[in-house]
């Protein structure tokens, strides 16, 4: 298959190779069970294969094949509790084959394509709108802290010691302390940074004129919602940028500005170590915040 360069990575481990060996096989089985025509991946893919495809009606979809993890294990789940509302609507869904059947954004425009502080009027009007209450079977915040904080010691170690020893300790005892001390729980998304919120002049008035994609969805409080996007490199990497969205997104989504910059401290340098992968950017995030008083 004509993979995007993205997915280059899967190919590093057994499980990896696995998924890729199956893509075929799950593409044609899905295209034959919905009636799909299926044109070429999109190129900018990380962590699934999504093409666009037609119904028989001529409707644009896209399909997904999710690769297998954990975080993005419910996003059926979640786009099915949003039915549409600030989010793109789920069509059909095949668990077996991790593969989603979504309807298209069109044009498809991500939102860091906009002037950042028209972004954040953006994500300032569609976060309240996905912020439902939600149980099971979507992870618990608490849970998923509980998480990272035991494996980042080993992380941080076998990656040799990426960053300094105080970065761990602080992000440490900011997970330890926010994961116990949350408020109103509510599905969150722990992914929805500027490129995964699409541009959809073409669907309903009352839905668009943006929509978020591919969630990896967790139940927990609202402040935790917006540390993707005051992390993200998509609307501005530097001291003043990140600061500028924490001020602006706590301030005006009515949160506690200092539980958005601890959640963003903690997840952010969870997520800098993938594998025997670093993620410098990730880094300075963290060296920004923690260094901002």
């Amino acid at each position: 298959m004509d993979l995007p360069e993205g997915l280059d990575w899967v190919r590093a481990s057994p499980a990896g190779r696995a998924w890729l060996a199956a893509l075929p096989t799950w593409l044609a089985e899905c295209a034959e069970r919905w009636s799909l025509r299926v044109g070429p991946p999109f190129r900018q893919a990380y962590a699934s294969l999504a093409l666009p495809a037609h119904l028989p009606d001529g409707t644009a979809v896209v399909l997904k094949l999710q690769y297998p993890d954990e975080e993005s294990r419910h996003e059926a789940d979640a786009l099915a509790h949003w039915d549409g509302d600030a989010a793109i609507r789920l069509l059909a869904h095949d668990p077996g084959r991790r593969a989603l059947l979504l309807e298209r954004c069109q044009p498809g425009t991500p939102l860091h394509d906009l002037p950042p502080d028209r972004a954040l009027d953006m994500v300032i009007g569609l976060l309240p709108r996905l912020w439902r209450p939600a149980g099971a079977p979507f992870t618990p915040l608490a849970q998923e802290a509980a998480g990272w904080i035991d494996r980042m010691p080993r992380a941080w170690e076998r990656a040799g010691r990426p960053y300094e020893r105080r970065l761990l300790d602080a992000a440490l005892d900011l997970l330890t302390g926010l994961a116990s001390s949350q408020g109103e729980q509510v599905l969150i998304n722990q992914d929805l940074h500027a490129g995964n919120i699409l541009a959809a002049d073409a669907l309903a008035a009352d839905r668009g004129p943006w929509l978020a994609i591919d969630p990896k969805p967790l139940t927990g409080e609202r402040a935790f919602s917006v540390v993707p996007m005051v992390r993200g490199p998509e609307l501005g990497h530097s001291p003043a940028a990140v600061r500028h969205r924490l001020d602006r997104l706590s301030s005006e989504l009515g949160l506690d500005r200092e539980r958005v910059r601890g959640w963003t401290i903690g997840h952010t340098l969870a997520w800098s170590l993938a594998d025997d992968t670093v993620f410098p950017e990730q880094i300075e995030v963290v060296r920004w915040l923690l260094d901002t008083d």
